[in-house]
């Protein structure tokens, strides 16, 4: 507002008055934000501090903030026992390391809010600050009962209404001659809204200007109509698209491009009048932000991609140009018609200090952690922007280097797009082994992926993404417009036949696959190049293990194992796993590789009696059995997966690896045998569950199972393994234990059974760890 913090400082200091702490609002703090058990309070333009030491009498523990340490100074002098942390802070610019991960009950902004420019963006971002139930309370003074002299430090009825949109409870409260807003919930739904179009004229043309500030935010104005709009407006004659967003944004803000490109046409009606919107990516500007045009627009601020899906009320045209920048950033958006330019518009550079802080905190926890130990996928972690690939998504989330990051679901709610956690990125961009100039094959898109392998390979290097779903390749294509290096293609098609008319002449330098598969296309293998990486995430009897095979020949030969898990695949590759519900639905056996075995007199087995056996393996502490579950999966013949509803009767196991063999049923269990304080001391014991008229018999092979694998396989993990096509004849199979697939064999030597115990399991048919909880 044209007040530094040297400014507030020096005012401070000179012991300029402020307006006390009044009884009214200590009684509205008393009976609308009474502090909880162990509740947390934040003070925002704490000032001298009154606030803030109240706030701690009632039993918050409170964090004091301001951007003028001169406040800070005095409140220290005038508080000298309060227990307060004062930090100095300006919170609409400052990184908000300083505030730390906790949450808060109550954000306080006492006669501070009107100093802020971007007030909605600030609120919110503090409001994903609050615990459930939490308050945010703002004291202002009212424009009406200001002098104008002093109107600065006022909020007039329509700032009122701009400041309090997208939130799901507002609450009014006079306080003397000030105003209290009780705001709780910030993340009601963005809503698209309409104003009146003029009724004459066969159609409504004009453009639309996005633009960003140097910290990744985009501009929106609260306009008179009571909707935040973009700027923008009619096309004046024959002047070009991209001039009249251009000249619009010039004339409601004051701001002038340096650059534009048109990014889209829009096509939809308002009120049955044809409307023709013109999307205008502004790629810079000059100029300082005013509010040029009062008659039309109350304040612009700039706001958070990741806020957009929680500001109220958004001119419809306007939401629908957001989206055609960032596909996804608002959801449930009315349909439009959307024609896409052939020319790509450069990259828009921005992001906030803090997405660069948290960035490189979740590289070192990735490098920390042992997967990434290249220097180029460190320096790539490092560089590329996560969190403009996952635009919907707080930056704690998207850069948290253990989480991934759902950016589409389909009608069932079930994910079918994501950003993987980073550690997992970096294991299978390790893996590859890709050297400068190589071309690499990703098959499920997103964006920040292929950009993270870009990094890798370099300014020689390229990146072809394909994914099915249209949706996913235009975001894709989108967000690395914005973001990217360039050197990503998006392709839409059937990863499971790769990208045929992309294929380098010696085939690609690695190929990642990106979802889970159930299968091993063809296609992977023959556009690879002799001596590549293939790195995919494969299910064996429904347990999902990144694997990096590397080829030689028409054989693929496996050199590393991470344990993982992934979006299911979909498209010509996708599989449905036959399954059997019993007992009502209480219980279901599923046949994650093949057909269903035998199931008659299942249900009555599994009403029946129970034969428990033990294994006689028994573990102290977290226990890692990833190794297990493969093995049983792969040398078991009848395996299957077993899955029980929550404090089902019948079965103790909600998960259970299985199998089913003459009538009976039988899977693994474990019990705790010893507890301790400590849980490293506690031991667990695995058990075998069987049912049906073969249920000792059976129990005793799972058992057996169970044995062997401690015995011989669980030190020295996973074993040599090998995929060939699926029409290799078994006399030329290397020997193993086989589990064929549509399209692959797969031949594992697992110790101990190479080869007079090997089985052959026809497709005609977490690190998983334990730990025992008090």
């Amino acid at each position: 507002m044209g007040i530094t913090r040297t400014d507030w400082s020096k005012r401070y200091t000179e012991g300029r008055g402020f307006r006390r702490l009044g009884d009214d609002e200590k009684g509205l703090i008393v009976e609308h934000a009474p502090a909880p058990e162990g509740g947390r309070a934040l003070d925002v333009g704490c000032g001298t501090g009154e606030m803030s030491v109240y706030l701690a009498s009632l039993g918050y523990t409170v964090d004091g903030t301001d951007f003028a340490e001169g406040a800070l100074e005095q409140a220290r002098t005038d508080h000298p026992d309060a227990e307060v942390r004062w930090l100095c802070l300006d919170i609409e610019r400052d990184a908000p390391a300083p505030l730390g991960n906790d949450l808060y009950d109550l954000v306080v902004f006492r006669l501070s809010v009107a100093f802020l420019n971007d007030r909605t963006r600030v609120l919110h971002a503090l409001g994903r600050r609050l615990r459930e139930g939490g308050i945010m309370l703002v004291i202002t003074p009212l424009a009406a009962h200001t002098p104008a002299a002093k109107r600065r430090i006022a909020l007039d009825e329509e700032e009122i209404t701009a400041l309090t949109c997208g939130w799901t409870s507002v609450q009014r409260i006079a306080a003397g001659d000030l105003v209290a807003l009780v705001l709780r919930g910030p993340c009601a739904d963005t809503v698209a809204v309409e104003r009146s179009v003029p009724a004459t004229g066969y159609a409504v043309a004009g453009a639309l200007a996005v633009v960003t500030d140097e910290h990744g935010r985009v501009l929106l104005g609260w306009s008179k109509r009571g909707m935040w709009e973009a700027p923008g407006g009619k096309i004046d004659g024959a002047e070009p698209l991209d001039g009249a967003g251009v000249r619009e944004l010039a004339e409601e803000t004051g701001l002038h491009a340096t650059g534009a490109s048109v990014v889209s046409i829009l096509t939809d009606a308002a009120q049955g009048v044809p409307r023709v919107t013109a999307v205008i990516r502004i790629a810079g500007f000059t100029g300082s932000l005013t509010t040029a045009e009062p008659q039309k627009f109350t304040r612009w601020e700039w706001h958070d991609l990741h806020g957009l899906g929680c500001l109220g009320p958004v001119f419809t045209p306007a939401a629908n140009a957001l989206d055609a920048v960032w596909p996804g950033v608002i959801p449930g958006l009315p349909p439009v018609n959307a024609y896409p330019t052939a020319a790509e518009p450069p990259p828009v550079p921005g992001e906030p200090a803090e997405a660069v802080r948290l960035r490189h905190c979740m590289a070192d926890a990735v490098i920390a952690g042992g997967w990434a130990p290249s220097a180029v996928v460190q320096e790539a972690l490092r560089a590329v922007p996560r969190h403009r690939f996952a635009l919907e998504t707080d930056l704690m989330t998207v850069y948290d280097d253990d989480l991934a990051v759902v950016t589409r679901r389909d009608e069932h709610g079930r994910a079918t797009s994501s950003v993987s956690a980073a550690w997992l990125q970096a294991d299978m961009a390790e893996q590859l082994q890709l050297t400068p100039g190589a071309a690499v094959l990703e098959v499920g898109s997103g964006g920040y992926n292929a950009e993270l392998l870009a990094h890798v390979v370099g300014s020689a290097g390229r990146v072809v993404t394909v994914d099915v779903d249209p949706y996913v390749v235009h975001r894709t294509q989108r967000l690395c417009a914005e973001a990217g290096s360039g050197r990503v293609t998006a392709v839409l098609g059937d990863g499971g036949l790769g990208a045929p008319g992309h294929v380098p002449a010696q085939g690609f330098d690695g190929v990642v696959i990106t979802h889970q598969a159930a299968d091993v296309a063809p296609a992977w293998r023959e556009q690879l190049r002799e001596g590549a990486r293939l790195v995919v995430p494969l299910e064996m009897g429904g347990y999902t293990r990144s694997l990096t095979l590397v080829r030689r020949g028409d054989v693929l030969h496996c050199e590393h194992w991470t344990y993982c898990g992934f979006v299911r695949d979909r498209g010509a590759a996708a599989r449905t796993a036959p399954v059997l519900p019993l007992a009502d639905g209480e219980v279901t056996v599923r046949w994650e590789d093949g057909e269903p075995g035998d199931t008659a007199g299942l249900e009555e087995a599994l009403r029946g009696p129970r034969r428990e056996l033990t294994t006689g393996l028994v573990v102290r502490g977290t226990f890692n059995f990833e190794t297990l579950q493969v093995y049983a999966a792969t040398t078991l013949p009848g395996f299957c997966r077993l899955t029980a509803r929550e404090g089902s009767a019948l079965v103790a196991q909600q998960d259970a690896a299985a199998m089913l063999s003459d009538g009976s049923l039988a899977y693994l269990t474990y019990r705790k045998v010893k507890d301790a304080p400590d849980p490293a001391d506690r031991l667990t014991e695995f058990f075998i569950h069987a049912y049906g008229p073969a249920a000792e018999e059976v129990a005793e092979r799972f058992a057996d199972c169970v044995r062997v694998w401690d015995r011989e396989v669980r030190e020295s993990g996973y074993p040599p393994m090998t995929i060939h096509p699926a029409a290799t004849p078994a006399d030329q199979l290397p020997p193993g234990d086989v589990l064929d697939k549509p399209s692959a064999r797969l031949v594992f030597q697992w110790p101990g059974r190479t080869p007079a115990g090997a089985q052959s399991l026809s497709a005609a048919r977490g690190t998983a760890c334990l730990t025992p909880t008090s």
